[in-house]
């Protein structure tokens, strides 16, 4: 039986949580997930645990903060004076938004804080500084 390895287009079902079991992202409902094994497209801890599958098998694969979406960087959070956020803008914590960089760049950001005098922005991976668990189903290997 032919087994995954790298260099591989595979295509997979999952279902992803957080310790606490609440699920941040499934494929259910959707087409599975298709990608190149080893080429960096998905997050390296699930990457890593791919070869050696073969088509139909399943798998739980624990992934930690440093294999998925790093530690949380304080220094990626920026906090921008009240006055010069535009009305316009949602405010509330939690919401994403894209901001423009002085150099042209777009980044996103989450509303991490609101004071009356500050907007606190986070440009860090909503999933930075989490280990992550998926439940994966191997569907096909091109």
């Amino acid at each position: 039986m032919t087994q995954v390895k790298p260099g591989d287009k595979v295509r997979i079902h999952y279902t992803g949580t957080l310790a606490d079991g609440s699920t941040f992202d499934s494929s259910q409902g959707r087409d599975p997930l298709e990608f190149t094994v080893g080429a960096g497209q998905i997050i390296p801890g699930l990457d890593a645990a791919l070869p050696g599958m073969s088509e139909g098998d399943t798998k739980t694969v624990d992934v930690p903060c440093a294999e998925a979406y790093g530690a949380h960087n304080p220094d990626a959070t920026q906090a921008i004076p009240r006055e010069q956020v535009p009305d316009t803008v949602p405010l509330e914590v939690g919401t994403r938004l894209n901001v423009q960089t002085a150099e042209g760049e777009v980044l996103p950001v989450t509303v991490a804080d609101v004071t009356e005098e500050v907007v606190l922005l986070d440009g860090n991976h909503p999933l930075a500084g989490k280990d992550l668990t998926f439940e994966i189903e191997l569907v096909s290997i091109a």
